[in-house]
């Protein structure tokens, strides 16, 4: 319902505003803005939503209905994901309607023809956010913003009758997303990967055989809130992520393998998991290639592995294989370079100090690795079963940020 302003003027709602400004777009359900005089419309998509679509056409219509007293914040975790997804991406602000927008790459700056303002912000400097002034705010990938951007970004939200922000994330687990999901003035719209019908079959097909039955397919696909599991060494907010062209010079590069010494159907997989070392004593998971395997065939993938990656290591428990994992790597490769370790103390005296690592924010994943990533917050010290790929994982990361301390007893080969 239309209700009345301070000064006598008639403040529609969203919805009702986004009709009389742009008619019906073609846009799917979850893309149009929801009923009522709401402060903050929160998008929890699905990769592949449409996300970016719902926070382009909105901040179109903005633009277009209030011409030159528009003034729009467009934030991304970095400036980089601002510039390539807000703005030039597919669907991004200029890629989608450029003749109508005098654009600034440089300064992260356009000009829309009807006379509107918009700048490109990343998180990564929350200062940078304090003294603008915005009528608009667009918050994507909220979940992985830093907090205090998204704070200082509300301080200026101020211009206009009823300033409002879209905020379009997947629904990582970040308490204060979760609190904004939660408040009166917030609109919280869901939809999944699968509600996009432009999506393809095989895609689709492709989503569910590899993440259907994991945590990060129902955060990252049917964007569902996760609780981080109870007792767990690592939790949600402590995985972080950056894109292969972000990786430095690395020091070192190990292949870290957790063997099984079977391959049935219900036998443990083979943990094979690729790490490196910056200079600044931090830590890059670069690869997860594990996987149900013969010992030929695990043999041959880690070989191949650390041909691909120029490791210059091969890490292996040799607990349940003993001396069958060296040979077995050498009769492929007899000049590998083989580390072999053995497990003296229990799981979780092992994996405390690589936790500790990613909660003072020194392990970073090249991308996402979903089953990994699984293992590592649903495992408790609690937990039946042999995590492979956690294993794996942590004595790669040992190899590299704690050799020769006493904690673990090496044996070298």
């Amino acid at each position: 319902m239309a209700q009345i302003g301070h000064n006598g003027a008639t403040l529609l709602s969203a919805r009702e505003w986004w009709t009389e400004a742009e008619g019906d777009l073609g846009l799917l359900p979850h893309q149009v803005p929801p009923d009522g005089n709401w402060d903050v419309w929160l998008l929890l998509g699905g990769r592949g939503s449409g996300k970016t679509m719902a926070g382009t056409q909105y901040v179109l219509a903005h633009l277009r209905e209030y011409k030159g007293k528009a003034r729009v914040g467009i934030g991304a975790p970095t400036i980089a994901d601002a510039r390539d997804v807000c703005a030039e991406g597919v669907t991004g602000l200029i890629g989608l309607a450029p003749h109508e927008f005098q654009y600034n790459r440089s300064i992260g700056e356009a000009r829309h023809k009807d006379g509107g303002y918009v700048k490109f912000l990343g998180s990564e400097e929350p200062a940078r956010w304090n003294g603008p002034q915005w009528s608009l705010l667009w918050a994507d990938e909220l979940a992985l913003w830093n907090e205090a951007s998204w704070h200082q970004a509300q301080f200026g939200l101020r211009l206009g009758e009823h300033p409002v922000a879209i905020a379009t994330t997947t629904p990582k687990n970040r308490q204060f997303v979760r609190v904004l999901s939660e408040l009166p003035t917030t609109a919280t719209v869901r939809a999944t990967t699968y509600d996009n019908p432009t999506l393809s079959q095989t895609v689709q097909d492709r989503l569910r055989k590899q993440y259907g039955d994991t945590r990060i397919g129902r955060q990252e696909i049917m964007a569902e809130w996760l609780d981080d599991t109870p007792g767990a060494l690592w939790q949600t907010e402590m995985l972080h992520y950056i894109s292969q062209a972000e990786v430095p010079d690395l020091e070192r590069i190990v292949v870290a393998i957790d063997p099984a010494v079977t391959a049935k159907e219900d036998s443990d997989e083979t943990g094979i998991v690729v790490v490196g070392r910056g200079a600044q004593d931090d830590y890059y998971v670069l690869a997860d290639y594990s996987g149900k395997y013969t010992p030929d065939a695990w043999a041959d993938k880690a070989i191949t592995v650390y041909e691909l990656h120029g490791a210059d290591r091969i890490i292996g428990e040799v607990n349940n294989g003993g001396d069958m994992v060296g040979y077995t790597l050498r009769t492929i490769l007899p000049s590998a370079p083989f580390t072999a370790v053995h497990a003296s103390r229990g799981k979780r005296i092992r994996a405390e100090p690589i936790a500790a690592l990613y909660e003072q924010g020194k392990v970073f994943h090249v991308g996402a690795l979903p089953q990994l990533e699984d293992q590592l917050v649903s495992w408790t010290p609690d937990t039946t079963g042999s995590p492979d790929r956690l294993d794996a994982l942590v004595w790669g990361l040992t190899e590299l940020s704690q050799r020769g301390k006493p904690n673990i007893r090496w044996i070298y080969e």
